[in-house]
């Protein structure tokens, strides 16, 4: 059974059965280690790419696009809490024909889409409720695109237009957004999605859209202006983002001078967000131009002082040059309408202007022993705007700071940055080791073939030994087969050499089956002959 097998095959059997007891073992577990990374190996590079099949479903669609693609045996994966299906890249857009001709995902019907199911029957009332539906569902599905929504809800309410009516209502929009919970939605975000519903929709204000989230709390509610999250004003939030950035300024400067860790900044600011508008009117005329109207009015008396009645007016008046003399009297009115220029001037201040501002420095006293505070608070001073007149304020002491908390924290990031290492380390060293060891299995392997190769080799002398042995042993076998058969009996000569092929033959096996042994016989009886 063994000699129908291929020689290489062969080969290795008997390389394998020369093998030692402890070489056999190690040969064994050198396959099985090799074997086993193998098949890992294989496994990891036949594992397909994923793509994403479709995002942001809902639970009904992803459940049925799941029991569709389980029906088909396709592979797949989820993500994002299971509103992402991933499939094999390659399969990506055979899969999207094939589940859009099942109809999934259900819900992409709630757009535009549903303007294709209306009949010449459909009266003004249907086609104006399929229009704000189908608007709502591609102003819903255009949200849940922004990064950070999962979800999204759309509500209009657009009034019919009336002709004889003179005072239309609003159209109004209210948004329902659900957010991740890791990923709260931005001031900026929410904003993005008030003016895009705004610009969506004809007629429609920013004013008029309300943002809340799926938690009942209010995003937007009008104006396009965020409001502010965590249960803060706009104001408060406004102050403290103002704050934190004058900190950091200014711990950035301090820590140039003392170093970092040994000062503490902080300031305390008072921002007016108070709205105020101011409208100035100004008149202001120009000289050289001519006036658009002039009006001259004069008058004047002259008499001969004969008059015999008395004189109007008051009795104190005294009449010039005495009763009989000769009275003048002149006057002139000039009105005169100039060009003017009149200027209107509106003003409104922006909110957030600074009020007041306090700021507190606290050094380290043991590394700023040699600074001087009065230059630490001119430089505070400057740097943060400070207005004495505004009633601004700035301390700065020096005092030795509590450094146990810190070393503590060094000494802990050393550590874990010393067990890291040496994690690393340890891997490496695991994976030489498992180097090592496949490398010294496969040496011992190479070493006990070349051995057994030796030992089946005979030497020279060995196989000259053994061929005149060989003869000898067939010159014997002849002079005795002479000897009993008498010499007309030619027909032994067939038998003769039938014998002498057994034989050699059986010498050839020998050797073969048994090479130590005979290598061993064949040095006896060199020796003995020497």
């Amino acid at each position: 059974m063994t000699d129908r097998l291929p020689a290489p095959v062969r080969k290795v059997g008997d390389t394998f059965k020369s093998f030692t007891p402890g070489q056999k073992a190690v040969t064994i577990v050198a396959v099985l280690a090799l074997a086993i990374g193998g098949y890992f190996f294989a496994t990891w590079a036949a594992k397909p790419s994923y793509a994403p099949l479709f995002s942001n479903l809902s639970s009904k669609d992803a459940s049925a696009i799941v029991e569709s693609l389980q029906g088909a045996g396709t592979p797949y994966e989820l993500s994002n809490g299971g509103q992402t299906i991933l499939v094999p890249q390659d399969q990506v857009y055979d899969l999207r024909l094939q589940l859009s001709g099942e109809g999934l995902p259900g819900e992409s019907d709630t757009g535009y889409a549903l303007l294709d199911q209306q009949g010449i029957t459909t009266s003004d009332f249907m086609q104006h409720t399929n229009y704000q539906r189908a608007l709502e569902g591609e102003l819903a599905s255009t949200i849940k695109s922004i990064d950070g929504v999962e979800a999204a809800t759309v509500h209009l309410v657009i009034p019919q237009k009336d002709v004889f009516a003179d005072d239309q209502n609003k159209t109004t929009a209210s948004v329902l957004v659900q957010s991740k919970s890791s990923q709260p939605l931005a001031g900026e975000q929410v904003q993005a999605i008030v003016h895009l519903v705004a610009s969506s929709v004809e007629g429609l204000d920013p004013t008029q859209v309300t943002v809340a989230g799926a938690d009942g709390r209010i995003l937007s509610s009008g104006g396009g202006a965020p409001v502010a999250t965590g249960g803060n004003s706009g104001g408060e939030s406004e102050t403290v983002a103002f704050q934190n950035r004058l900190n950091a300024s200014l711990q950035n400067m301090l820590d140039s001078v003392v170093g970092p860790g040994n000062s503490v900044v902080t300031t305390t600011a008072e921002l007016d967000f108070d709205q105020t508008e101011t409208t100035t009117k100004t008149y202001t005329a120009d000289p050289s131009l001519p006036a658009l109207s002039e009006k001259i009015r004069r008058e004047a008396y002259n008499g001969n002082g004969n008059g015999q009645g008395g004189v109007l007016g008051p009795d104190n008046v005294q009449v010039p040059n005495g009763a009989n003399g000769t009275g003048q009297y002149e006057q002139t009115d000039t009105t005169r309408n100039n060009a003017i220029n009149e200027t209107l001037e509106a003003r409104r201040s922006a909110p957030g202007s600074v009020k007041r501002l306090n700021a507190a420095v606290m050094l380290n006293s043991t590394v700023a022993g040699t600074i001087d505070p009065a230059q630490i608070q001119q430089l505070i001073s400057v740097a943060a705007g400070i207005d004495p007149a505004r009633g601004d304020a700035v301390a700065v002491a020096a005092m030795p700071f509590d450094t146990s908390a810190a070393t503590a924290a060094q000494a802990a990031l050393a550590q874990s940055a010393a067990a890291e290492v040496a994690a690393k380390q340890e891997s490496l060293i695991k994976t030489a080791g498992m180097v090592l060891v496949v490398l010294i299995l496969i040496f011992l392997a190479w070493r006990a073939s070349r051995r057994a190769k030796k030992r089946k080799a005979l030497t020279p002398a060995e196989l000259a030994h053994l061929e005149r042995m060989q003869a000898a042993l067939e010159q014997q076998r002849l002079a005795e087969l002479n000897a009993m058969i008498p010499s007309p009996a030619i027909e032994a000569a067939p038998q003769y050499d039938a014998a002498r092929d057994e034989r050699q033959r059986e010498i050839e096996q020998m050797v073969e089956d048994q090479p130590e042994e005979m290598a061993s016989l064949l040095r006896g009886w060199l020796a003995a002959g020497r």
